[in-house]
């Protein structure tokens, strides 16, 4: 879930830019995610005639997949519809992804964590398409690919999974309980060798290279100067350890006025101000934070979550400004056609 991004707009890309240092605007892929289409300049093939695309991913290397051990169920209270729900991750075999599996319709329908997938994105992210929907499921997309679990069976039983206390902390205990093990079919790891930037409305979101064979997250929260949320940016490497350790606890947050509106809709019924950070005009409303950037580092768990739908991992240092669901989706998207184009492109065997 991500909170409203109303407050001073100006010079957020200079704001962006400078911080981390990003190099000059020719040598960045840039997609504003208003216009559809990612046409990059042409490369020249033998013609001379800009036969063949500028490709910015690369393949650098592989890792062996990872499944649970054993099933393993949590149970709580869904954000959105108030109800009692229950989810059961089970063991999947090989390159079978993230599935969920709807289990209260008369037939069950699956629904696989992929790009292709989404549906929503606003506040959070949505996979499937009505009644086979389930949303907001960033949480626990994110306890997943934190702990780089690749193949799990999902089964739930509403459209939205428990929201504890709006972090992931709850799934990442429940699959470490679980155990992992080791598959023999392998998963891909890409980079990028110049900066993909995806941008809209001010925010931005880009992958930029890295020397390291590692994935970086920076978020920059910065939502006006008079915002209850204050100017905060957090920096993690993602490994599994450090997903347990720096993100996994961070809950989602939201403004109290918006909170209000989301009670008048009819969501988020039984919920209270100990189920995820509402910030009030001095701060937080009944709840204390875990970190001073908290919402920061939210923001790169959410990061992590909507980014596993890409299927492959990543290499490289992701870098957020004022960017939530819709962006993080968008850079995935655009990541997905630069492979399977760099993938078409590659010289056939003999």
């Amino acid at each position: 879930m991500q909170v409203g991004t109303g407050g001073n707009r100006e010079n957020r890309a200079s704001f962006v830019f400078s911080v981390f240092s990003v190099p000059s605007c020719s040598s960045i892929s840039i997609y504003d995610s208003s216009r559809r289409g990612d046409v990059l300049p042409a490369r020249d093939g033998p013609d001379g005639l800009g036969s063949r695309k500028i490709s910015v991913v690369k393949r650098q290397g592989y890792r062996f997949q990872r499944t649970i051990s054993r099933a393993v169920e949590v149970r709580g209270v869904g954000i959105l519809t108030g109800a009692q729900v229950r989810v059961r991750f089970c063991p999947a075999p090989p390159s079978a992804g993230v599935v969920f599996i709807r289990t209260d319709l008369p037939k069950p329908a699956p629904i696989p964590a992929s790009l292709d997938q989404v549906s929503g994105t606003h506040r959070r992210t949505t996979l499937g398409r009505g009644p086979a929907q389930v949303g907001m499921v960033e949480h626990i997309l994110a306890a997943l690919a934190g702990l780089h679990i690749d193949n799990c069976w999902i089964e739930i039983n509403a459209g939205d999974p428990p929201g504890l206390d709006g972090s992931s902390q709850g799934y990442v205990d429940a699959l470490v309980k679980a155990g992992v093990e080791l598959q023999p079919a392998r998963r891909a790891i890409w980079t990028v060798d110049r900066p993909v930037v995806v941008a809209h409305d001010g925010a931005t979101l880009a992958l930029h290279p890295s020397s390291a064979a590692e994935l970086r997250a920076s978020y920059i929260l910065h939502y006006g100067w008079y915002s209850p949320v204050s100017w905060q940016i957090h920096t993690q490497t993602l490994t599994a350890q450090s997903f347990a350790a720096e993100l996994a606890h961070c809950r989602t947050f939201i403004l109290e006025a918006e909170a209000a509106e989301l009670r008048r809709q009819g969501l988020g019924k039984g919920l209270t101000h100990a189920d995820l950070l509402v910030f009030g005009p001095t701060g937080p409303v009944g709840n204390r934070l875990h970190h001073a950037d908290e919402p920061a580092r939210h923001k790169i768990l959410d990061m992590v979550g909507d980014l596993s739908l890409l299927g492959h991992d990543l290499h490289g240092h992701l870098v957020g400004y004022r960017s939530g669901h819709t962006l993080n989706i968008e850079l995935g998207r655009t990541l997905l056609r630069q492979m399977i184009s760099e993938i078409d492109h590659q010289p056939q065997a003999a």
